[in-house]
């Protein structure tokens, strides 16, 4: 049996690399991360284990990989890149590997947290334009932060919130329990919270989850944080609610189109502050990531 990680940056290359173990299956790594979805079937060459970190794969595409029968996806948003029940329906297996990089995300949601209370970003812009802004930033101590989802990120935002001396409360669809956390439903969440904090997955139940009904329904003032997929909100109704001050500031990891174009109306607005979908990126997180890769198709190759 042979894999390929298709679409590998010199990084991911040498960390897959350097965690290969004699007896491991034959893997090899094609250094290109600018792949196009065509290219799959040229560059898999008939292996059955594609890796894959970021380059979308059609289901047509697929039908055209002779001899794939299993995905290994870098990270736990595939969904976003392909369709897991086609591609099933295909006798192609699609694995998602979870918990590699949470506290990496959790630091990046706080940090995006401060970032937009303070609004550093704002006056940073300003001062290298020769502008002395001085701004009113949101004191955080004692707010309530409210988290949409409630996996491993969320529990490390929680940790390091509830020592910054902020109060957590949080929704999860299904009953979960943290010590310091006060679980409620979701429209209480909406209501009570200061800063809201989104930690689900995208699936059909959570994208566009975040209407403009609900963004309505969040604190006039309230800060919002994106650091899961971009669909789960609805992308109009939050600039319209940022351009109102309804929201007074996002901090967002994640966009409907990447990377974002620098036209995009959120570039043009004063009151966000983005990030290039990279809270997940550090060294620590990128060598969970390629050790999880190697178990999964360690475990394929011997199931």
């Amino acid at each position: 049996m042979c894999g390929v990680f298709v679409d590998a940056n010199e990084t991911l290359a040498l960390i897959m690399e350097r965690l290969e173990k004699p007896g491991d299956p034959k893997v090899r790594i094609h250094r290109n991360p600018d792949i196009k979805p065509e290219q799959y079937p040229e560059i898999l060459d008939g292996a059955e284990i594609a890796i894959v970190d970021h380059t979308a794969l059609p289901t047509d595409v697929a039908k055209k990989c002779a001899g794939l029968k299993h995905v290994v996806f870098l990270g736990t948003g595939a969904r976003s890149y392909m369709n897991p029940e086609e591609l099933a329906e295909l006798g192609i297996s699609v694995h998602l590997i979870k918990g590699y990089g949470d506290t990496a995300v959790a630091e990046s949601a706080i940090a995006l947290m401060w970032a937009s209370a303070r609004v550093i970003a704002m006056m940073d812009r300003e001062m290298r334009g020769g502008n002395w802004l001085r701004e009113d930033g949101m004191q955080l101590t004692g707010k309530t932060l409210g988290l949409i989802g409630f996996g491993g990120i969320a529990a490390e935002v929680a940790r390091i919130a509830s020592g910054s001396g902020m109060k957590v409360i949080a929704w999860n669809r299904s009953p979960k329990s943290c010590p310091g956390v006060e679980f409620t439903d979701l429209d209480t969440v909406l209501a009570r919270s200061d800063v809201v904090s989104l930690h689900l997955l995208l699936n059909d139940e959570t994208r566009g989850m975040i209407t403009r009904e609900k963004i309505l329904a969040m604190k006039r003032g309230v800060v919002l944080i994106n650091t899961a997929r971009a669909a789960i909100v609805d992308e109009a109704a939050m600039i319209d609610a940022l351009k109102s001050g309804h929201i007074r500031h996002a901090g967002l990891d994640v966009f409907n189109i990447e990377p974002l174009p620098g036209d995009h109306p959120l570039t043009k607005l004063p009151n966000v502050t983005l990030s290039a979908h990279s809270a997940f990126r550090t060294p620590e997180a990128s060598e969970n990531l390629i050790g999880a890769a190697w178990e999964h198709c360690r475990r394929i190759v011997k199931g």
